[in-house]
């Protein structure tokens, strides 16, 4: 079977216009994102699936650099964009990821594949029960039910953020959560603010020149050391999915 990491990125984030690009010490956070996932042992493939906006060019041209597969599709309908970025590559499973996740874990992407493959879950994430801090953000699902989703699904919403179709419809589909113990939920590694991209370079600046293998445990322990850090976002309220309904 194929597994296929698809991170979607885009230029025109409404809260932080651009993040993506932002560099912490001349690097960009994708390509801190990637080079991470790049470590991954499960995944066959990674691309980046980003929008036919003109605006992206920097993110192609990052990503051909890098000698990363790009495809762009649907600024608005992301499950569309999934759905033709997964059916041209020929996944038989795919990894959704964001790109407001530049210090996610490839150990814990690589758990949640194998929890999925070991179990018989339709649909497998670390987001619905959340144990894992925001930033390690991971969801699993063939290529199949990927296809039932965009062939079915209608609501703005549901084409707007990928999966809702599954976990919102629990008696067509069995869906399974990896959860973290302990419990890290209550720190914020994502990057949806300024205050987020402020953590983030800290953390960057702090672990990636003594280790830049660096861990979600060795992030939690930076941060158990220097409680200051969390107060930095402590304060940003997540949009939730119930802010589109």
């Amino acid at each position: 079977m194929k597994v296929i990491g698809i991170i979607q990125a885009r230029m025109t984030s409404t809260r932080l216009p651009g993040k993506v690009m932002k560099t912490v010490n001349g690097t960009t956070l994708l390509e801190y994102q990637l080079e991470r996932v790049k470590r991954s042992k499960r995944l066959d493939q990674i691309i980046v699936a980003t929008t036919n906006n003109g605006t992206e060019q920097p993110i192609v041209d990052l990503c051909r650099d890098l000698n990363i597969t790009i495809y762009q599709g649907s600024e608005e309908d992301v499950l569309e964009r999934y759905y033709q970025t997964a059916k041209k590559h020929h996944a038989d499973i795919i990894v959704r990821m964001t790109s407001d996740c530049p210090l996610i874990d490839p150990k814990v992407i690589d758990k949640i594949i194998k929890f999925y493959l070991d179990n018989n879950y339709d649909y497998v994430s670390n987001t619905q029960i959340r144990s894992f801090p925001r930033g390690m953000d991971t969801e699993v699902f063939s290529m199949d039910n990927l296809e039932a989703a965009y062939l079915k699904a209608s609501e703005d919403y549901e084409k707007e953020h990928v999966t809702p179709y599954f976990y919102l419809n629990p008696n067509l589909y069995s869906i399974g959560q990896f959860v973290s113990k302990p419990d890290t939920s209550k720190y914020r590694l994502t990057v949806d603010t300024e205050e987020d991209f402020e953590l983030i370079s800290t953390l960057i600046k702090e672990l990636y020149p003594v280790n830049p293998l660096f861990t979600l445990n060795d992030i939690i322990e930076e941060m158990q050391n220097q409680p200051h850090l969390i107060d930095i976002n402590k304060h940003i309220v997540q949009k939730e999915l119930r802010d589109n309904l």
